[in-house]
């Protein structure tokens, strides 16, 4: 196919100021001008002296003439973006330059997968006076697919990308002005989705009261609303402690008829918590309750921290008996936290009522707030209640870490009860705990404070077979220790 020669460089659709109302252009872009290369080096009409007269112009135009060749059709472009310029570590950068030089040619028509790849790449990179510049060339030339009644399918999808990456770097004004040139090329209302993104960004962003304006045109606009819409004004009143207008809104909410889910309450909640209203978040959470709606962990992380941040842990304890008792604690919620500020506070004893009414009723704890009431007990010299716990623990295949469990071993061993420690050995190992060197040395030198030569002989064996004695000279100071043992009168 002959290539027609550019006598002189053409304007570029794309950079001109059309519509200028639509999107701003705060930062021009250089108008590249794209000469006609020499004849005898190159008849296609590549764009070259956009580049700096180094030998980079000269490996791209290599490197377009060897990959991109006619016809020049949007499937190919597509092609190359993709599969050759993206990943070239020298030119990728030059993606909307190539973009821009194929909007020049006269039997060249982007459509809405190019437009789309390059939204994409220019949001992604946060490229955005490109992005803009982008946005405006699609105003004033529609996708050829909308050359019927009904507009290009894909245009929403592409000013959702670039409107989502205008909110996440914080130019909300540039995606409000995106989201009114849209408006004016799609069929319809606009989706709730593109609107929520908009109201989200104004809320990170610290504005409250647009965030309102723009939920009151949404409404205007006869976009409905829904659950994740009124999530974000909740969280925005109760940032702002605006406590009176989030409950106004959570009723609207409902009568709207968005039911509220479980972000909902846990937002009202944390708010209510964070302003000190203590009452009025215990009661949204029964409210929460009452309405059926699933209690999660995150629920219940809020009501128990905030709780326990203010030193009420008593009142923590209380809620999650009377969660238990009526059912609503969830499977799996691990209250380590409670655990352990009564392990701070030598509250061990309340700790093991809280861990066994919980457990009763089928809300089993995780290893973690086993292991910090077994050393809250240890530290009270509450040996018993420890051994009852890690007992009951093996039994229910919580199978503690080494270090926790020789600790236990080791006060039972000091107490003269190393027979109870080995048959807690036994039980553990049949559980799938390993005992380790420590685990032996324990108990043989419990047994040697204990005179019970026999039980301790066959340890040692156990040890050697398992390879825990290095020498033989442990093994003999092992064995004579044993055999010159008495039992101790403190024992």
């Amino acid at each position: 196919m002959a290539m027609r020669k550019l006598s002189k460089p053409k304007p570029i659709p794309l950079l001109q100021r059309s519509r200028p109302s639509l999107l701003p252009s705060s930062t021009p872009i250089p108008n590249p001008t794209l000469p006609t290369p020499p004849p005898e080096t190159s008849p296609e009409p590549f764009p070259i002296q956009t580049l700096s007269r180094s030998s980079s112009h000269n490996c791209l135009l290599t490197f377009l003439k060897t990959h991109f060749k006619p016809p020049f059709t949007p499937q190919n472009l597509l092609r190359f973006l993709k599969s050759r310029l993206h990943y070239h570590p020298n030119f990728t950068h030059y993606d909307f330059h190539i973009f821009n030089w194929a909007s020049t040619i006269d039997s060249y028509c982007h459509d809405h997968s190019t437009f789309e790849w390059m939204a994409r790449a220019l949001a992604s990179t946060d490229r955005f006076a490109e992005l803009g510049s982008l946005l405006r060339f699609m105003v004033a030339n529609p996708c050829p697919c909308s050359d019927g009644i009904f507009s290009c399918s894909r245009i929403e999808p592409i000013f959702h990308f670039a409107i989502n990456a205008y909110c996440r770097a914080g130019k909300v004004n540039d995606a409000i002005l995106a989201f009114d040139s849209m408006k004016k090329l799609i069929d319809g209302k606009p989706s709730v989705v593109i609107c929520n993104i908009l109201v989200n960004g104004f809320v990170k962003n610290g504005e409250h009261d647009k965030a309102l304006e723009f939920y009151n045109r949404m409404v205007k606009d006869r976009v409905k609303p829904d659950v994740f819409t009124f999530n974000i004004l909740l969280s925005s009143y109760c940032r702002n402690s605006q406590f009176g207008s989030a409950l106004e809104l959570f009723k609207e909410m409902r009568k709207n008829g968005s039911s509220p889910n479980v972000v909902s309450f846990n937002t009202l909640i944390k708010g209510f918590f964070r302003d000190r209203k203590f009452r009025e978040g215990i009661q949204m959470a029964y409210e929460m309750i009452e309405l059926g709606s699933e209690f999660s962990n995150v629920t219940c992380e809020i009501l128990v921290d905030g709780f326990c941040r203010e030193d009420r842990v008593t009142e923590a304890c209380e809620l999650l008996i009377n969660f238990s008792r009526k059912g609503v604690l969830p499977i799996g919620y691990d209250y380590f936290g409670v655990m352990n500020v009564l392990r701070r506070k030598g509250c061990s004893e309340r700790a093991l009522e809280v861990i066994n009414e919980l457990w009763r009723r089928g809300n089993c704890p995780s290893l973690i707030a086993c292991t910090t009431l077994i050393e809250g007990l240890r530290k009270s010299l509450r040996t018993d209640e420890a051994l009852r716990l890690m007992e009951k623990m093996l039994k229910e295949g919580i199978v503690p870490d080494n270090l926790t469990f020789n600790c236990l071993l080791q006060d039972l061993c000091n107490v003269g009860r190393t027979v109870e420690a080995d048959k807690l050995r036994l039980l553990a190992s049949s559980k799938g705990l390993d005992p380790d060197c420590t685990t032996y040395n324990v108990l043989v030198f419990g047994y040697t404070r204990e005179g019970k030569r026999k039980e301790g002989e066959k340890l040692v064996d156990e040890m050697l077979d398992r390879e825990y004695i290095p020498d033989i000279a442990c093994y003999n100071r092992l064995m004579d220790r044993l055999a010159n043992a008495r039992p101790s009168l403190r024992h």
